[in-house]
């Protein structure tokens, strides 16, 4: 997969460089690839803001860098014929983990990374035009700029990508996964840490017992943390 990001503020993006994703890269199953927007502003300032229109506090991100940043994207020679263009944006839908899974599938991304009041509307307009376009939230909070966003969204989708995660069995038990419950607690050696036991039947070996227990907990987390997230008749 192939993913660029655009934002004024580069540095952000080389902790991508670290951990799995960092491996990714490395192995050719993750091509990250960032990109300037004060590249594209031509004055002495490199200026990539100016004043609302119609009055208003903050600052708008202006059209121009955002359109020729955009159009050297797309026109690479490398580039996808139909890449994806995601915007974080707290005026956009929900991120979840099942958009993550159908990102997942997709050949090239391209986040832009909003700041100040956002970016003006004639941008995401022009472009949906040309091919697609959406805008993401990554819940009912404000950030201050697209880039902890992306962030996220990349480590989400590049962790499902095939080969990126060394066992993928890792994959299949994850909260949110199966039918959208949290996960259960997790344990590990030694079988009792200042007093406090791993729950007996983790050491019973009754592999039933054991998933039985851990579907309980998941139920019950999710009932007590996300009740919103429980299956009808749970």
């Amino acid at each position: 997969m192939r993913v660029d990001v655009v934002t004024i503020f580069p540095g952000y993006f080389d902790v991508l460089e670290l951990s799995l994703l960092g491996k990714a890269r490395d192995r050719g199953l993750l091509d990250v690839r960032v990109h300037d927007l004060r590249d594209a502003a031509h004055d002495r300032h490199r200026t990539v803001d100016d004043t609302p229109t119609g009055g208003g506090a903050g600052m708008v991100m202006k059209p121009e860098p955002w359109g020729e940043t955009l159009d050297g994207i797309l026109a690479d020679e490398g580039a996808d014929p139909d890449p994806l263009l995601i915007f974080p944006s707290p005026a956009g839908e929900v991120f979840t983990q099942s958009m993550a899974r159908e990102l997942a599938g997709e050949r090239q991304l391209v986040f832009g990374c909003g700041r100040y009041e956002g970016i003006d509307q004639r941008v995401f307009d022009a472009f949906a035009e040309r091919g697609r376009v959406r805008l993401v939230s990554l819940g009912d909070y404000i950030l201050n700029g697209g880039e902890v966003a992306a962030l996220a969204m990349i480590e989400a989708i590049g962790r499902l990508l095939p080969g990126v995660v060394g066992n993928p069995e890792s994959l299949v038990e994850e909260s949110h996964e199966e039918d959208g419950l949290l996960e259960y607690p997790s344990y590990t050696k030694p079988a009792v840490w200042r007093g406090r036991e791993v729950p007996p039947v983790l050491l019973s070996g009754n592999h039933a017992a054991i998933a039985a227990w851990r579907r309980e907990q998941s139920i019950e987390r999710t009932r007590r943390v996300r009740p919103d997230l429980l299956p009808p008749g749970a």
